[in-house]
């Protein structure tokens, strides 16, 4: 059975979760990792059996590694992408793909040049949840989608995440953390966007740690962490998009919810891959769904899978969770924000192809 072997540089908090996941999936190999830090690689090492524990470069250097999931911070993630590239492999990157439209770019233009792949999380829109919402709107039972919803409101990361101070700088705040699994998610279900607008501020300009181990410690807040906003899509969808740290008595808002002309749909959240399917058509009540797809529970690293699945089989469109989808994604957040400044709609440049469905026998 062919499988690729894959390297993991940043092994952070995330890190540990596709640690985990995969050795599960049937085309990859998890061969080693590194980080700044050599002895919490080492650490995360032994703690997963992972074979190699190794410097950032002696990674880019092994000649076996065919694919590099790249979990370092926001700001270093272009950097480090254009790193592995140059290398000659392939990288799937953490969510956001950059902190800025031109790091981006550059990414896609690299790996274009050296004929390589890029991938970048969110992941999570291939899980059961949204594949069965999916298949609901493709199969005609809400109709024709016509508007949707969209809310991500809590009262920011300081409360519960040991090292929460990037989240409050550029390229962090709720629409660049939390933004990409909704934008994700509607683009999945509605296809590419054509253009935004929106409202954004910065409510509380410092915030005040409470987590352990930096209790007490202060946050100047450098990004908008209330955004607001309205998405036109190609299709002629319309959808509305709240996301904030702000709302510190939370929200009985859904997280998503489609509206067609024969229905409506409730999407789970978009930063689960299963949750709860549920479908209202005509007077009726809200009915849940069962899911129609696997890969209901945490299964970070699944858009890896999809990249090898593509590079063993050939087939192009099974590599989903693509760099021009999350691209695309880049820049309709930064879009809102520029919407924001200028008090008019921001208009995409870039597109993207709706990522192919996959089959609800599908096994990555």
């Amino acid at each position: 059975m062919s499988k690729k072997k894959v390297g993991i540089i940043g092994c952070g908090n995330i890190s540990a979760a596709y640690m985990k996941n995969i050795p599960n999936f049937e085309h990859l190999e998890l061969l080693a990792c590194a980080d700044i830090d050599l002895d919490r690689a080492k650490a995360r090492a032994e703690e997963f059996s992972i074979p190699h524990a190794y410097t950032v470069q002696e990674l880019l250097n092994d000649p076996n590694i065919d694919i590099v999931i790249n979990l370092t911070i926001p700001a270093a993630h272009a950097e480090v992408c254009i790193q592995v590239l140059e290398a000659g492999k392939h990288v799937y990157v953490e969510k956001p793909l950059a902190v800025t439209r031109e790091e981006g770019l550059q990414i896609l233009e690299v790996a274009r040049r050296k004929g390589l792949l890029v991938g970048s999380a969110p992941d999570t829109f291939l899980g059961g949840g949204i594949q069965t919402c999916l298949k609901l709107i493709n199969d005609g039972w809400i109709g024709t989608p016509i508007a949707a919803t969209a809310f991500m409101m809590g009262k920011g990361h300081e409360h519960w995440h040991p090292d929460p101070e990037f989240y409050y700088a550029k390229g962090g705040g709720p629409m660049f953390d939390m933004g990409p699994y909704y934008l994700t998610a509607l683009v999945a279900l509605l296809g590419p966007i054509r253009r935004v607008t929106g409202s954004a501020a910065v409510s509380f300009p410092e915030r005040t740690i409470s987590s352990e181990k930096k209790r007490g410690q202060k946050i100047t807040v450098d990004t908008p962490t209330h955004i607001a906003g309205v998405l036109d899509f190609h299709s002629g969808a319309i959808a509305t998009l709240v996301t904030s740290f702000d709302i510190m008595g939370g929200t009985q808002l859904p997280n998503i919810e489609i509206y067609g002309s024969q229905g409506s749909l409730r999407v789970p959240d978009p930063n689960t891959f299963g949750g709860q399917v549920l479908i209202r058509r005509g007077g009726s009540d809200w009915e849940p769904i069962p899911l129609s797809h696997g890969y209901k529970e945490n299964h970070r690293g699944l858009g890896v899978a999809a990249m090898a699945e593509a590079l063993i089989s050939g087939q192009s469109d099974a590599h989903r969770a693509n760099g021009e989808l999350a691209y695309h994604v880049l820049e309709a957040m930064h879009g809102f924000h520029d919407a924001s400044d200028s008090g008019k709609h921001y208009v995409m440049q870039s597109s993207c192809e709706k990522p192919a469905p996959l089959s609800p026998y599908s096994v990555l």
